[in-house]
């Protein structure tokens, strides 16, 4: 009898049985498709979620919600239906909305799953492991894993801002751990915006800072630093795929500012259509400024600013400014260090149509 036949043999079936009884199973029993880079497609959809809609879910929470020992939080997560039961965005990044009113206190805790901030409207203060952080419009904040942390508004305004985490990614690890702060917020041991101070200057460090460190020691990243090197940059260069587009950095190595999450800021310029490609990482989007549309897999999905969108791993996507004189800036946070850590990043350009996807149809067409 030959071994292919013998796979389909009484004696084989039996064999699997025998296996099965012991806990133990036979690699060649299951089929493993073979997939190339241009063949590996998304596995779940994209999502777009509308501030217009977001907005009055955030200030209905404020109604009913206080931040606390019970609650924690004031936060909205923004699911991805594609995704159900599981509560992320895509399938390693957590979407959320943190609402903070004037005179609240958001009791600082740690946890290992990394957290960073990237502030919508208002002023506010976070602590992060004793170093009071000032957080304005455009800034992005870093609370990385197991860093006590707590927020506190002493300004007339509310506060919103975004949460992204690696919660999937340290679920999936079974590394999950949460401690609450005995009491209120840390208190502060180090000077307002410290780290600003000593790593904020860009292509200046201390000079006694010489050692290379995993998570960035840098937590602040100003607006307004951010949006002048965007211009900068667009005076010099553009990406086919990112147009103009810019990663927050780690000082101390110059790559991203966490192990398991970069964050990066881009802004398509007046009237420009970038091309396609598709990567192994997935990613959250929020249209900070602008309005534009993204074509996914074929799929055109329009947004304007406050609006958000998630893009699954492995799908062609292309940029479009849908204006001719405005800019649109588009802050985002992605999956990808994971995957370069252990050597899974793949780019793949698209390459049919001189780089640009048919829209065969748009976002509510598609997914309702």
């Amino acid at each position: 009898m030959t071994t292919e036949s013998k796979l389909n043999s009484p004696e084989m079936e039996e064999f699997y049985n025998d296996l099965a009884g012991m806990n133990m199973d036979a690699l060649w029993h299951h089929n493993f498709p073979s997939q190339t880079a241009a063949e590996k497609s998304a596995p779940y959809q994209p999502c777009r979620w509308l501030w217009k809609d977001i907005e009055p879910m955030i200030w209905r929470a404020g109604d009913l919600v206080q931040p606390g020992p019970e609650s924690h939080r004031r936060v909205i997560q923004l699911k991805n239906p594609g995704l159900a039961p599981m509560p992320g965005a895509t399938h390693t990044l957590v979407l959320a909305l943190q609402l903070v009113y004037p005179g609240e206190v958001a009791p600082s805790h740690r946890h290992t799953p990394t957290a960073i901030r990237f502030m919508l409207k208002g002023k506010t203060v976070t602590m992060v492991d004793g170093e009071p952080i000032t957080m304005n419009p455009g800034d992005l904040v870093l609370t990385p894993n197991w860093t006590w942390h707590g927020h506190t508004n002493e300004t007339n305004e509310p506060a919103i801002w975004i949460d992204n985490l690696d919660v999937p990614i340290v679920g999936a690890l079974k590394a999950g751990i949460h401690e609450d702060f005995p009491e209120g917020l840390d208190p502060s041991t180090k000077m307002p915006d410290e780290s600003f101070r000593r790593f904020g200057s860009g292509h200046l460090r201390p000079i006694k800072s010489k050692k290379a460190e995993l998570i960035s020691p840098l937590h602040s990243y100003p607006w307004e630093q951010t949006h002048q090197a965007l211009h900068e940059l667009a005076s010099v260069e553009a990406d086919a795929f990112d147009d103009v587009a810019l990663e927050y950095t780690n000082p101390t190595t110059g790559g991203h500012v966490l192990p398991t999450l970069a964050c990066q800021i881009q802004m398509i310029r007046p009237g420009v259509h970038t091309k396609a490609h598709k990567h192994s990482s997935s990613a959250v989007f929020h249209v900070y400024k602008g309005s534009g549309h993204v074509i996914v897999d074929g799929v055109k999905i329009a947004w304007k600013e406050g609006d958000f969108f998630s893009l699954p791993p492995w799908c062609n996507h292309e940029f479009v400014n849908d204006s001719n004189s405005e800019e649109l800036v588009l802050y985002s946070s992605t999956d990808q260090p994971v995957f370069e850590a252990l050597g899974l990043w793949h780019e793949l350009a698209y390459e049919k149509n001189g780089g640009h996807q048919e829209v065969v149809a748009t976002y509510e067409e598609r997914y309702g």
